[in-house]
């Protein structure tokens, strides 16, 4: 018997509704470059407006914007904090729903460090705060089998799929 047979057909992944895709939800909120560039410097311990407007060169209103945004989506978390003769200010912190972005951010680096550096190379490396080797970002199955830089992966629609609507 082959092992074709013995797999269960599965619909056509193009049948069901791209609306429902965890990317294109995912990009709803976190698509555009400014978002993306917040999320980095949040990551990387930039936590005051002030100091975000300013490593970004992001408008005020720009930024105030995204910031919002990632507040209602419960990625960044905002407190104040005031300066003594000053009035109440905010810091912005990823929440772990924001912590969690970090391998796509590391994913979006490696690839653009692979193939957008200088020839001087890339203009930073990512390394492990506690051991200080580089970090990489790998591909496994939950089985644990790296899947290597030219992973097969299937896609089946799962529990939340729904078929496209002709």
């Amino acid at each position: 018997m082959s092992t074709a047979s013995a797999v269960p057909a599965v619909p056509e992944y193009g049948a069901f509704d791209s609306e429902t895709c965890s990317i294109a939800r995912t990009l709803a909120l976190v698509g555009d470059r400014w978002t993306l560039l917040v999320l980095r410097d949040l990551a990387n311990g930039v936590r005051r407006f002030d100091d975000l407007a300013s490593h970004l060169g992001i408008a005020r209103n720009v930024l105030s914007k995204r910031l919002a945004a990632l507040v209602d989506a419960e990625l960044a978390v905002r407190s104040g904090y005031r300066t003594e003769g000053s009035r109440e200010r905010y810091e912005y912190r990823l929440s772990h729903a924001g912590r969690e972005l970090m391998p796509i951010l590391l994913a979006f680096m490696g690839w653009g460090d692979r193939h957008l550096a200088g020839p001087q190379g890339p203009p930073a490396v990512a390394v492990h705060a506690d051991c200080g080797a580089p970090v990489r970002t790998v591909v496994t199955c939950e089985a644990g089998h790296e899947l290597g830089d030219r992973p097969r992966v299937r896609m089946r629609p799962g529990p939340g799929s729904r078929r496209r609507q002709e």
